[in-house]
């Protein structure tokens, strides 16, 4: 058994190629380890998806994620660290979504020099994501500037830009799935698909004293799959683990009876409610894998005569590089050829420049518009809602998941009016929800995969989900894995796992506290007071009646 430390010194950490031979030689030393794990983001929430693993010598990061959501939430990505950049030895990268790996051009800017282990696709589709999350939030800073400027606000920057997000790249190592991987002293890793995203893997983990203990056995399970998605073939991986980090983003969902051709029809009912003569459709979407999932049921429907000839417009220039590099894997994927020929048809549109989005707008016809992002917290989505939300002829489909205060699940759960871009708009179009495009199992198949690992022989945490997802997914645990080593995770909480199970350390410094974590905040709450103010004084019968109403608040405000 794996004994702690003493004492545990934060020092002792060092980062890159240069310090291996060192730390190789330091761990020969202590022969005995102990093993903690950090949870730096996706607990109790779905975004910012960032693990540590650490020895009394080696530090790993699996992930390392951009936090979305509520405002509180996401200014976690401009906190520094909690943690030494400089002091990571390695970081496993499951897949190239954001909210996995948005962040890594910061922890390169802030001095981590180690290598970056993940697949060839998921390297290929960092290449432009990380340059292109840059390069939106320069653009966003920019605009922030222009405002603040004017309010004589302090000037604000960029997490990182595109320039800094294009010199990570550097740091990136290729590894194939099924194949062990030496990734610092004691620690190896071996990837297997996890049939979410193109390139996306579940991380065995193996660790390992220089005494010859039994290693610690781990998997993280990254974003698993659902068994409906259409390019991706099931997730995979071995079993028998000490410990299995589970995502929970569905935990409260069922999806039973869902096939790819039922999703087309549901899908084929949605584009004929939404046609109106001079209307649109409006998906927001990410822009990798889920908009080419899209495209191919879209023009499989327009093949087929269930649907009419509708120029179908990508506008996001995300979409377009990432389905070039979809192109070129397309031997790797299931409907590979049918993705091709749907990105080649001649209803397919790809915007680039900006005067191109905002040209889209002024068509006469119904048309369809997929633009990032998938949870309307930036890109080019945001203009085409400010130009359609005020309109009758309008319909905005949601095809995924909606983060707790993000702009796309306020609009989900009906509001009246929302502010986009300091201006107030009044929604009049039609908001529909067909979230059978997520790339996330369900329980059942959560359930499933979970029962391919077995036997699981310390315990089980779940991570990436809120808070009915996780516990809907632990109450339906306990004939795979018993109550008492199923452990919902809080974020910044750090366990011991050497013993027989693992176990909680308690000093840990909280940046949120568990309550304000995948919830909405007091900015929403205020953005929301602000429109139900404006409503109420529009409602008020005459000047008499407004004027009460701006006394009544005065009033409570001198009550503070």
């Amino acid at each position: 058994m794996l004994t702690i430390p003493s004492p545990w010194r934060r020092d002792r950490f060092a980062s890159g190629p240069a310090h291996f031979a060192a730390s190789q030689a330091r761990i020969s030393r202590e022969c005995i380890l102990s093993l903690r794990l950090h949870f730096y983001g996706a607990a109790g929430a779905v975004t910012g998806s960032c693990f540590m693993l650490e020895t009394s010598a080696v530090r790993v990061l699996v992930d390392c994620g951009m936090f979305q959501g509520s405002k509180s939430e996401r200014e976690l990505n401009y906190r520094h660290f909690p943690f030494r950049a400089a002091g990571i030895s390695a970081l496993c990268l499951t897949h190239a979504h954001i909210d996995h790996s948005g962040l890594i051009p910061k922890l390169v800017k802030a001095g981590f020099d180690g290598p970056i282990y993940a697949t060839e696709a998921t390297a290929d589709l960092a290449s432009i994501m990380l340059p292109d999350s840059g390069h939106i939030q320069e653009m966003e800073v920019e605009n922030l500037n222009r405002r603040n400027s004017r309010r004589t606000r302090p000037a604000v920057f960029p997490i990182y830009t595109a320039e800094e997000a294009a010199a990570s790249l550097s740091t990136f190592r290729s590894v194939p799935y099924g194949q062990w991987e030496a990734i610092a002293p004691g620690f190896r890793a071996r990837y297997w698909n996890a049939g979410h995203l193109l390139g996306s893997a579940s991380i065995e983990i193996e660790v390992t004293s220089e005494g010859g203990e039994k290693p610690i056995r781990l998997l993280f399970s990254g974003d698993i799959g659902p068994d409906h998605k259409l390019l991706q073939p099931g997730p995979d991986g071995p079993p028998d683990f000490d410990y299995v980090i589970l995502e929970s983003t569905y935990g409260d969902t069922d999806r039973a009876g869902m096939t790819i051709e039922r999703r087309r029809r549901m899908l084929r009912d949605e584009v004929r409610a939404a046609t109106r003569p001079s209307g649109v459709l409006l998906i927001p979407s990410f822009a990798v894998e889920r908009t080419q999932e899209l495209l191919v049921d879209l023009m499989k429907l327009m093949d087929a005569g269930e649907l009419p000839d509708i120029p179908v417009f990508i506008d996001s220039p995300l979409a377009s590089k990432a389905s070039a590099i979809f192109k070129r894997h397309a031997g790797e994927l299931r409907e590979g050829q049918d993705l091709v020929r749907a990105l080649e048809s001649r209803w397919v549109r790809f915007t680039e420049s900006v005067d191109e989005s905002k040209a889209i707008d002024r068509i006469h016809s119904f048309h369809i518009i997929i633009a990032a992002s998938g949870m309307c917290d930036a890109g080019r989505i945001r203009h085409h809602l400010k130009a359609w939300l005020w309109r009758e002829d309008a319909t905005v489909l949601f095809v995924g998941y909606q983060a707790q205060g993000t702009l796309g699940r306020i609009l989900q759960e009906g509001v009246s009016r929302i502010r986009l871009r300091g201006e107030e708009i009044r929604v009049r179009a039609r908001l529909r929800t067909l979230d059978l495009y997520s790339g996330h199992a369900d329980a059942p198949e959560l359930l499933a995969w979970l029962k391919d690992r077995l036997p699981v022989r310390r315990g089980v945490f779940l991570v990436h989900g809120e808070a009915p997802a996780l516990n809907a997914l632990r109450a339906s645990m306990p004939d795979v894995v018993p109550a008492h080593r199923t452990i919902i995770a809080s974020l910044d909480e750090i366990y011991e796992l050497s013993g027989e199970a693992a176990v909680l350390i308690e000093d840990q410094e909280r940046r949120l506290s568990p309550q304000s974590v995948g919830h909405r905040d007091w900015h929403n709450d205020f953005s929301e007071l602000l429109l139900d103010l404006n409503a109420a004084i529009e409602r008020a019968a005459d000047r008499k009646a407004k004027e009460a109403i701006i006394r009544r608040v005065r009033r409570a405000l001198e009550t503070e």
